[in-house]
């Protein structure tokens, strides 16, 4: 544990509550596994006449669990090493450690707590579905792990926009689909790029605003490599991709929920001004964080919702 965390302040600590451990969870983050259990599920609808909705409940439940365990491993590794500080323009419930005097051991315990909660949940599902979700799960929670923890974490890296991306936007929607169809299609994959893109994008709006502090702590994030001109300049394209991918996607697989897309335009449109149009820069980084789950939550939810009305509307065809 750094100076910064440990010998500055000798006071006792205080009691680990609830409401501190839901901070840490950080609901507000959330989109970004549910939507991509989302998106699976509408997918399988379209390609499977039965849906189990407890198995369902079950994945989404382990997606939850999964993303509360990484964002309480990041806050715990990024106190530790003195990654995050009071000056940082965080969210006092964004940043329970730097905030409140508890011992960092509590985030720690909660973190594999949630974690191991979330495969007490996967047994069941490996009972049902077999071994398949259990490879993806083990590689799923190896990543989550190594993403924080570590000499070297993948957030510490340039690809942990890349690996956040596939992993929660490809890996689960690939895992939950074969889960609830019995089959392992790859193709999963290029209907989950626009999920993969999405969650990318809120490591990156993140990174993008914390170039500065990241650089001080020897974080070598891929807007620190690129600079905040060339980042925003990626980040821009990368949106324009994102709403490329849907139409796209939707036009060629689901062309009957095409219809959709005008409605999703149209709702998205004054999130996505807003979005393109923040700085990113440290003092806009709460407005930003808000504005790119806002924009996952508005988009994932149009797309899932053009791929259910191409089977409705087949149905009643």
């Amino acid at each position: 544990m750094t100076e910064s965390a440990s010998s500055k302040d000798q006071r006792p600590y205080e009691r680990f509550t609830l409401k501190m451990a839901v901070e840490l969870a950080a609901p507000h983050t959330w989109p970004a596994s549910i939507l991509p259990v989302l998106v699976a599920t509408s997918c399988a609808v379209v390609h499977s006449p039965a849906l189990d909705v407890l198995m369902v409940c079950a994945l989404l439940a382990i997606c939850i669990l999964m993303q509360a365990s990484v964002n309480t491993f990041n806050d715990y590794y990024d106190f530790v090493k003195g990654a995050d500080s009071e000056e940082d323009n965080v969210d006092v419930t964004d940043a329970v450690l730097v905030y409140n005097h508890i011992n960092p051991a509590s985030a720690l315990h909660l973190a594999v707590g949630l974690l191991v909660a979330a495969f007490a949940i996967g047994v069941y599902v490996i009972y049902c579905a077999g071994w398949i979700p259990l490879v993806l799960g083990i590689i799923g929670a190896v990543i989550v792990v190594a993403y924080s923890a570590g000499k070297t974490p993948i957030s510490y890296l340039p690809i942990g926009e890349v690996v956040s991306g596939f992993v929660m936007g490809g890996l689960i929607p690939l895992a939950c689909y074969q889960v609830l169809t019995g089959e392992l299609d790859f193709v999963v994959l290029v209907w989950s790029i626009p999920t993969i893109i999405g969650v990318g994008l809120i490591m990156m709006t993140n990174n993008t605003c914390d170039i500065e502090k990241d650089i001080e702590v020897s974080r070598r994030t891929l807007p620190t490599l690129l600079g905040r001109p060339h980042a925003r300049k990626l980040y821009h394209g990368l949106v324009f991709c994102w709403l490329v991918a849907i139409a796209v996607i939707i036009a060629v697989f689901f062309t009957r929920g095409t219809i959709v897309l005008v409605f999703a335009l149209l709702a998205s449109y004054p999130l996505l001004k807003a979005l393109l149009s923040n700085p990113l820069a440290p003092p806009a980084r709460i407005g930003a964080m808000a504005q790119i789950c806002s924009v996952n939550i508005a988009l994932g939810s149009f797309y899932a919702a053009a791929i259910l009305a191409s089977s409705a509307i087949a149905f009643v065809a």
